[in-house]
C-alpha cells in the first residue's frame, strides 16, 4: 500500500491528510477525516449526493481520485458554510422552503448550489435547474421544485432584496402551528449535515466492530446441491461464516396467506437460501471478518453448486403449465381475489354485440412496470448487544413492530431480548417495509457476539430490495350514449416476483381501486397472485392504485374518444355522488371529487387553448386527465404514543412513527402543540423521542396515508387524559413538582383503534368498508411529444387534492412534488430488471433528473374537514402518487393520437406505436393468458361464499341498510 502525505485547504484551513494513494476517493478521505456531511450514494458519480467544492467547482466526490488533486487545493464541504447560530443562506432557506425531506441529498444538492450562486448571484430558475441536471445532483423525495425555491430565496438574501425574517417562521404567544409551514424540527441537523445516517454510524462504531460481506445467488432459479465455505472460513481477517444451517429459528421471514382464497398457507422467504434460489440477488452465505474489503474478498471463496432451473421472467411464463414450482412447494398461481357488485355485468356486455342496445364498450390489456423505489441512500445497518444485553439492528425500518414479530421467529431470539432502532433514514417508500437484512445482520451477530456493521453498495441494494410489483390487466368498459358507465369486467394479475411479500393484500387494493373513484354501478373482476423469478414486490407509496389507474384510466379515456366526449366531462359525469357506493359496495368516505373537478375546468380550458398553440419543429403538444385517490388506514390498525410531563415543563412524546422524510417529526410536534394548546405551551417546551423499540410503543407502519390519522388520533387521546390530570378545581394547571407531590402520574398512554369499526374485504365477493377515511386526486398533465424520436417531455402538472385539514403544508407539498417526479418516471422511464450493468445506478433504472421533471407544479387543496379525523385530518401522502402517471398516459395520446398500453412509454414503444398507425395496425398488446379461466373461478367463488358463509352481504342489502340508517 502506498501512501500520500499532503496539505490542503479544507473548509477555510489548513489541513494534513494521509491518504491511500491507489484506492483513496475524495469521498473517502473526507469522511474518514469526520467530513460525513460527504454522503455516498450510488458511488459511481451519478447521484450528486457526495458533490463538494473543489476551488469553487462542484465535484462528484466518490469517483474523484485524492492522489489527482494537488496540494493546498481548496476544499468545501457542507459542515464549512454554517453553524447552528449561523446557518447560510443556502440552508436557511431549505428549511424554509421544505427542501428537506429525507435530508440524504441535501448536502450535495446545497454545496452544488452554492458553487452555482458563487459565480452567479442572479440566477434564473431555469439556469438553477440546468446545473443541477448538469451536475447530476439527484432528489428521489422533492420533486426539485422546493430546491429551486430555496436557490432563489437564498439569492434574494444574498443579494440584500429580503431579509433573514423573510426565512424565519415566527409563532404568536399562544397561536398554532398546525395547518401552517412550520419548518421542520429535524431539518436543521439536516442542513448543517450532522444528521447520521447508517454509513456515517459505521465510521463511528467502537474499535473491533466487525463488517459483513454475502454470498449473493447466482442464478435466477436453480437446485442448490451443495454450499462449500471452507475457503472462505481460511480467508484473512475471517471470524465467522453463516449459512442456513447456522440461522436458529425458522429461517422463513415469509408471512402465512390469510385468505381463503389463497392455494398456499405461507410462502418462504429464508433469511438464508437452503434448498434453492429464487432470484438473482438472494442470500445463501454470510461473511463477518475484520473490514468490509475482507468481508467481500472472502464472500466470493463461498463455492454453490447448482442445479439451474427455468428462468420465469413474469407470471405469463410461470403460470402455464408444467411450470416449476418456484416456491417449491406452493403453487406459482397462488391465490385470487374476486369482486362482485349489482347483478348485470355479464348481461350488460352482451347487449353490447347489438348495434341497436345503446351499450358501448372498450376493451384492452395493460402492464404497469416493476418500478424500484431508487432512494439514493443505500442499506446500512449495524447489530451490537445493549448495555441491558438486547440484541439491537439500527436500521431504517418504516414498520418497526411488524420487525419484532417476524424477526425474532426467523433468527430464533426472544422478541423481549430484541431492539431495533430506526437512525436517520435516506428515504424509503415502501422498500424498507422488509425486514430480511435485519435478520440477516442480526443472525451473524448471534453468532459472533461482536459489533457489525454493514453497508451495500448502490447495485447490491438496487438487487436485494422489493419493487412495485408488476401487474397485468384485461380489461373492458360500458357506458350508454352519454357516457354514463354501466358496467367494469376486469382479470388482473399481480406478479410478485420470487416471495409472496405482499401476497393477498396487494390483489385486495386492486379490487377497490380499479376504477376509482367513479359510480361504476355493475362489476365483475378478479385479481390474482402469482410468483416469478424477478426482484419481489414490496409495498410502495400508493401501494396497488397505480396499476389500477394504469388501465382504469385510460379504459375511460378510450371511452371519451369513442362517445366524442371531452375526456374531463365524462369523469365529471361518473365521478361518485353521495349515496353512491364503492367497488366494494359501501358509502365512499369523501364525496368532494365532482367540486374538485370544477375546480380544474379554468386550468383544464387553459391547457386546451396551451395545446393549440404551435410547438417547436417536430414536438407535438397533448393535454391529459385522471383522477385517482387512496384509502387511509386498515379495519384492524392501531397506533400507540406516550406522553410525560417532565421537571422543567415540558412535554415528551414516545412513538414509532417511522420517519422516512415524509414528516414524522413535524407531524408529531404539530398533533402534540395542537392537543396541549389549552396549556399554552410554546414549541420548544415539546421535544420528541421516537423510533426506538426499547422505550417507544407500536405506533404501526408508516404506510397507507395512516399515520397522521392514527398517530394524531392517539395524541389527542393521551393529551386530554395528561390534562385532566393536571386540571386542578379552578381551571388552572399543576406543574410537575405539584403532580408528583400529589402522587399523580406524569406519564399517560394513548391508543387509538380502528378495530371492530370497519369490514375488511371479503375473500370471495370482494364486498366490505375496510378504512375510516378516503383521499381523492383529479390531475392535468401537459406534455409534449416527438413525433420522430418518440421522447415525451412532461412541462406542467396541476393537480387538486382533498386530504382533509392540512397539519403541516411542506410536509404535504413535499409529497404531492416527490410523488409525480415518480409518476413521471413511472410512465416514461423505470422498469426494473436484473440487468446489473443497466440497472445497478439510478439512471441506469431511469430516475428523472431535475430537467426532466417540469418546474410548473401546482396543487391546490380542499379541505374538507374529515369528522374522525385529528383536527379535521385525513391521511395525505398516497392519492398523490396514484394516477398521476395515467395523466402523462392520457396526454401522450392527446397529443400524436397512440396509446401505450404497457408502460414505461418509452420513444421506442412511441416510435413503434406512430409506426402501426401509420400504417394502419393496432398497437395493443393481445389479451393476457393467465391460464385458468377466470369465469370460473369466479363462479367457484360465488359458490364458496355461499356454501362457506351463512350469509353473503348483497350491494343492494347494503343499500337498504344505508337508508334505513344502518352502517
Amino acid at each position: 500500500m502506498s501512501v500520500k502525505k499532503g496539505i490542503y485547504i479544507i473548509n477555510g484551513a489548513e489541513r494534513v491528510v494521509m491518504s491511500e494513494y491507489e484506492k483513496d476517493t475524495l469521498a473517502s478521505v473526507l469522511r474518514r477525516i469526520g467530513l460525513t456531511s460527504v454522503k455516498v450514494g450510488c458511488g459511481t458519480g451519478q447521484c450528486g449526493t457526495c458533490t463538494v467544492l473543489v476551488n469553487g467547482d462542484p465535484v462528484r466526490a466518490c469517483i474523484k481520485k485524492f492522489r489527482d488533486i494537488p496540494e493546498h487545493t481548496r476544499i468545501e464541504t457542507l459542515e464549512g458554510i454554517g453553524t447552528a447560530s449561523h446557518l447560510h443562506p443556502l440552508q436557511q432557506a431549505w428549511i424554509a422552503y421544505g427542501g428537506v425531506q429525507c435530508g440524504f441529498c441535501t448536502p450535495g444538492f446545497i454545496m452544488s448550489a452554492k458553487g452555482l450562486l458563487d459565480k452567479n448571484l442572479s440566477p434564473t430558475r431555469e439556469e438553477v435547474r440546468d446545473w443541477f441536471t448538469k451536475h447530476n445532483n439527484l432528489c428521489r423525495c422533492t420533486g426539485y421544485k422546493p430546491l429551486v425555491d430555496a436557490v432563489m430565496a437564498a439569492a434574494a438574501l444574498m443579494r440584500g432584496e429580503i431579509s433573514e425574517k423573510n426565512l424565519e417562521f415566527t409563532v404568536a404567544e399562544g397561536g398554532s402551528i398546525y395547518h401552517t409551514r412550520y419548518p421542520r424540527p429535524d431539518a436543521l441537523y439536516k442542513v448543517l449535515g450532522t444528521a447520521d445516517y447508517g454509513d456515517d454510524l459505521a465510521l463511528k462504531m467502537p474499535p473491533g466492530t466487525l463488517h459483513m460481506g454475502v454470498k449473493w445467488a447466482d442464478h435466477h432459479h436453480a437446485n442448490i446441491l451443495s454450499i462449500d465455505t471452507s475457503e472462505a472460513e481460511k480467508a484473512a481477517g475471517v471470524a465467522a461464516v453463516l449459512t442456513y444451517k447456522d440461522i436458529q429459528g425458522t429461517n422463513n421471514l415469509g408471512a402465512p396467506m390469510t385468505s381463503k382464497m389463497s392455494l398456499a398457507k405461507r410462502v418462504k422467504e429464508p433469511v438464508l437460501c437452503d434448498t434453492k434460489v429464487r432470484r438473482i440477488g438472494e442470500p445463501i452465505a454470510l461473511v463477518v471478518a475484520d473490514t468490509d474489503e475482507n468481508a467481500r474478498a472472502a464472500a466470493k471463496l463461498v463455492k454453490v453448486e447448482y442445479e439451474v432451473l427455468p428462468f420465469y421472467k413474469n407470471i405469463l411464463e410461470s403460470f402455464k403449465p408444467g411450470a416449476v414450482s418456484i416456491d417449491g412447494e406452493a403453487p406459482n398461481d397462488l391465490l385470487r381475489q374476486p369482486v362482485f357488485k349489482g347483478a348485470n355485468t355479464q348481461a350488460i356486455f352482451e347487449k353490447a354485440n347489438d348495434p341497436d342496445s345503446g351499450v358501448y364498450v372498450v376493451e384492452g390489456s395493460f402492464y404497469s412496470s416493476r418500478q424500484p423505489h431508487l432512494m439514493l441512500e443505500p442499506w446500512s445497518l449495524q447489530a451490537y448487544y445493549d448495555e441491558d444485553g438486547m440484541l439491537t439492528v439500527n436500521y431504517k425500518s418504516q414498520t418497526l413492530w411488524a420487525g419484532m414479530v417476524n424477526v425474532p421467529r426467523a433468527i430464533g431470539v426472544s422478541p423481549k431480548a430484541f431492539r431495533i432502532i430506526e437512525i436517520p433514514s435516506g428515504a424509503s417508500f415502501g422498500a424498507s417495509m422488509d425486514h430480511h437484512a435485519v435478520a440477516m445482520i442480526a443472525a451473524a451477530e448471534m453468532v459472533v457476539k461482536r459489533p457489525i456493521t454493514w453497508t451495500q453498495t448502490y447495485e447490491e441494494t438496487q438487487r436485494f430490495t422489493g419493487k412495485r410489483a408488476t401487474s397485468y390487466t384485461n380489461a373492458k368498459l360500458a357506458c350508454d350514449k352519454s357516457g354514463k358507465i354501466l358496467a367494469l369486467d376486469f382479470d388482473n394479475a399481480i406478479d410478485h416476483g420470487a416471495n409472496a411479500n405482499s401476497a393477498g393484500n396487494l390483489e385486495k387494493k386492486v379490487v377497490r381501486f380499479i376504477g376509482y373513484p367513479y359510480n361504476i354501478p355493475n362489476i365483475r373482476g378478479l385479481s390474482r397472485g402469482g410468483l416469478s423469478n424477478e426482484p419481489f414486490g414490496v409495498a410502495y407509496r400508493a401501494y396497488g392504485s397505480p396499476q389500477c389507474y394504469t388501465s382504469s384510466e385510460q379504459l375511460i379515456d378510450m371511452m371519451a374518444e369513442k362517445l366524442g366526449i371531452d375526456p374531463l366531462e365524462i369523469r365529471y359525469l361518473n365521478c361518485a355522488k353521495e349515496g353512491d357506493l364503492t367497488n366494494n359496495s359501501y358509502p365512499f368516505k369523501n364525496y368532494g371529487i365532482k367540486t374538485m373537478i370544477n375546480k380544474l375546468r379554468p386550468y383544464y380550458n387553459e391547457s386546451l387553448e396551451w395545446a393549440k398553440q404551435p410547438a417547436e419543429a417536430g414536438w407535438k403538444r397533448g393535454v391529459g386527465v385522471a383522477c385517482g385517490g387512496y384509502h387511509v388506514s386498515t379495519p384492524a390498525d392501531r397506533s400507540e404514543i406516550d406522553i410525560e410531563l417532565l421537571p422543567d415543563g415540558s412535554v415528551v412524546q414516545y412513538n414509532c412513527w417511522e420517519a422516512m422524510g415524509q414528516g414524522a417529526s413535524i407531524g408529531t410536534l404539530v398533533h402534540m402543540h395542537e392537543a396541549l394548546k389549552p396549556l399554552g405551551l410554546p414549541v420548544e417546551k415539546i421535544k420528541l423521542y421516537q423510533n426506538d423499540t426499547k422505550f417507544c410503543p407500536p405506533t404501526g407502519p408508516a404506510s397507507g396515508s395512516r399515520s397522521h390519522y392514527m398517530a394524531g388520533n392517539a395524541t389527542i387521546l393521551a393529551a386530554n387524559d395528561l390534562m385532566n390530570a393536571m386540571r386542578k378545581p379552578d381551571g388552572t394547571y399543576r406543574t410537575y413538582d405539584e403532580m408528583v407531590a400529589e402522587g399523580i402520574p406524569t406519564k399517560y398512554h394513548g391508543e387509538f383503534s380502528t378495530v371492530g369499526l370497519y369490514k375488511a374485504i371479503d375473500d370471495f365477493t370482494g364486498v366490505g368498508d375496510p378504512t375510516p377515511d378516503n383521499n381523492l386526486l383529479a390531475i392535468i398533465a401537459r406534455v409534449e411529444v416527438n413525433e420522430e424520436t418518440g421522447k415525451t417531455r412532461v412541462l406542467a402538472i396541476h393537480g387538486i387534492a382533498d386530504v382533509g385539514v392540512i397539519g403541516n403544508f411542506l410536509a404535504v407539498e413535499g409529497q404531492a412534488y416527490g410523488s409525480m417526479m415518480h409518476s413521471i418516471g413511472f410512465a416514461l422511464t423505470e422498469d426494473y430488471c436484473d440487468e446489473v450493468k443497466k440497472y445497478g445506478s439510478p439512471l441506469g433504472c431511469g430516475f428523472p433528473r431535475c430537467n426532466d421533471v417540469p418546474d410548473d407544479i401546482e396543487f391546490e387543496f380542499q379541505e374538507t374537514p374529515r369528522k374522525t379525523g385529528p383536527h379535521g385530518s385525513g391521511g395525505a401522502s398516497e392519492c398523490f402518487q396514484s394516477c398521476g402517471h395515467a395523466a402523462v398516459l392520457n396526454a401522450i395520446n392527446n397529443a400524436v393520437g397512440v396509446r401505450v398500453y404497457e408502460i414505461p412509454a418509452t420513444p421506442d414503444k412511441i416510435k413503434a406505436a406512430l409506426k402501426a398507425k401509420a400504417e394502419g395496425r393496432s398497437c395493443a398488446p393481445e389479451r393476457y393468458d393467465f391460464g385458468e379461466d377466470y369465469n370460473k373461478i369466479l363462479d367457484e367463488a360465488l359458490e364458496r361464499a355461499r356454501t362457506e358463509q351463512k350469509h353473503v352481504e348483497t350491494a343492494e342489502e347494503i343499500e337498504e341498510e344505508i337508508r334505513s340508517g344502518g352502517h
